[in-house]
């Protein structure tokens, strides 16, 4: 367990600032706010098979630390609540309830995986709670008709595997498929986008699936049975541990398919690096955030100021290490949709600015990407470019 209290947010970089429907005039809490504090929660995985996307926690409590510094937003303190669920959903379930009944939080944020945010939604919706900007990419959760509470950031998983198959399909479109995925909805929710992309091609396409449980201490048998089908093209529907183990069994195999990653994983630190950075050569990933480690962006403004704050607030975290920048870009988020809230910090108001971002720009995203959100479509991130793994750093793919 890990327990933070840090202090508020300022307007950073290139954060834009503007108030949709705030409330200035006259001030309104619900629980966890006050003129004082806003309180904020949030369970990730310190521990256990996704231990390595600890570092988004770790990152944004940096951030609201740094921010605090700074004299808050609008005068208020952010408290700062972060429990280690070790990517369990049952503990998962648990630490909410504890946050929500016991610490009282204002809005629950950031919480990692598909299975873990399907396991909480339910009780987050009961109790109209946001659960914001949430680190998985389930089709499900843009549901506002359904699920108002439940808000994610990152592009959606079936939006991203049908960037691929459309790649495929013009690149390759005879192309045999194998396809290693992780045995639990995220995983599932990505096969199934993939069948739904490749349309009635989907059944001679795709040649052989297998699957894994995330505490399955390897995968290596998946990769060789998915080898000897004989497929010239492989999909990674898997998080971090996974995908650098199947980088490395790739390469004992000699077996050299082309290779797409899930963008959740496609992490220089968190992979790559682990992997073995000359195996990792050749993995193609949707991107949707500036690699802060390659050349083309040695000169960008928001990159630099990037750069200059992880050395300052983080030294000696790793650059390379895309779940450092992409940390930094959920509490930008957060912050922008907690300075549109005003005066009026209750929980239905702080819920209705996040499902009114207009035109909002994070400056770590690619410069095309701008956010907007409303209340019948709640997709936060939605512009993708595919890129290629040089050793190195990225290059994008035509």
């Amino acid at each position: 367990m890990r327990l933070f209290r840090t202090a508020a947010l300022v307007a950073a970089f290139s954060v834009a600032s503007f108030a949709a429907g705030s409330a200035f005039a006259q001030a309104k809490y619900g629980p966890g706010t006050s003129a004082a504090e806003i309180k904020v929660g949030q369970t990730i995985a310190y521990s256990g098979p996704a231990s390595a996307y600890g570092q988004l926690g770790k990152v944004e409590e940096a951030y609201f630390k740094w921010l605090n510094a700074k004299g808050g937003i609008n005068g208020r303190k952010i408290t700062f609540v972060t429990l280690d669920d070790g990517y369990s959903p049952p503990k998962a379930v648990e630490n909410v309830r504890r946050l929500v009944e016991s610490d009282q939080v204002a809005l629950v944020f950031n919480v990692l995986g598909t299975p873990l945010n399907m396991a909480i939604r339910p009780y987050m919706n009961q109790k109209k709670v946001p659960q914001l900007f949430i680190a998985a990419g389930a089709t499900a959760f843009n549901d506002p008709a359904k699920f108002p509470w439940t808000m994610g950031w990152q592009p959606n998983l079936q939006a991203e595997t049908a960037f691929y198959a459309k790649h495929l399909l013009a690149r390759t479109p005879n192309a045999k498929i194998a396809v290693l995925y992780q045995n639990d909805d995220f995983g599932k929710d990505m096969l199934h986008g993939l069948q739904i992309a490749l349309g009635d091609k989907a059944k001679t396409m795709i040649v052989d699936t297998q699957n894994f449980q995330a505490t399955d201490p390897t995968i290596d048998s998946q990769i060789i049975a998915l080898k000897a089908s004989g497929a010239d093209t492989l999909f990674l529907f898997t998080y971090a541990k996974q995908a650098a183990q199947a980088i490395g069994k790739l390469d004992d195999l000699a077996w050299k398919p082309a290779t797409y990653l899930h963008l959740g994983a496609a992490s220089v630190g968190a992979t790559f690096k682990p992997a073995g950075l000359q195996k990792s050569k050749g993995i193609m990933t949707a991107g949707f955030m500036k690699d802060v480690t390659d050349p083309q962006w040695k000169d960008d403004p928001d990159v630099k100021a990037w750069v200059a704050w992880m050395n300052e607030n983080m030294p000696g975290a790793e650059l390379s290490d895309s779940l450092n920048a992409a940390g930094f870009a959920y509490a930008q988020t957060l912050e922008q949709v907690l300075r549109q809230a005003g005066d009026n910090l209750t929980r239905e108001n702080i819920m209705a600015q996040a499902a009114n971002l207009k035109n909002f720009r994070v400056g770590l995203l690619l410069p095309e990407s701008r956010i907007n959100t409303s209340p019948t479509d709640y997709r936060v991130i939605t512009y993708m470019k595919l890129q290629r793994f040089n050793g190195t750093s990225w290059d994008y793919v035509d």
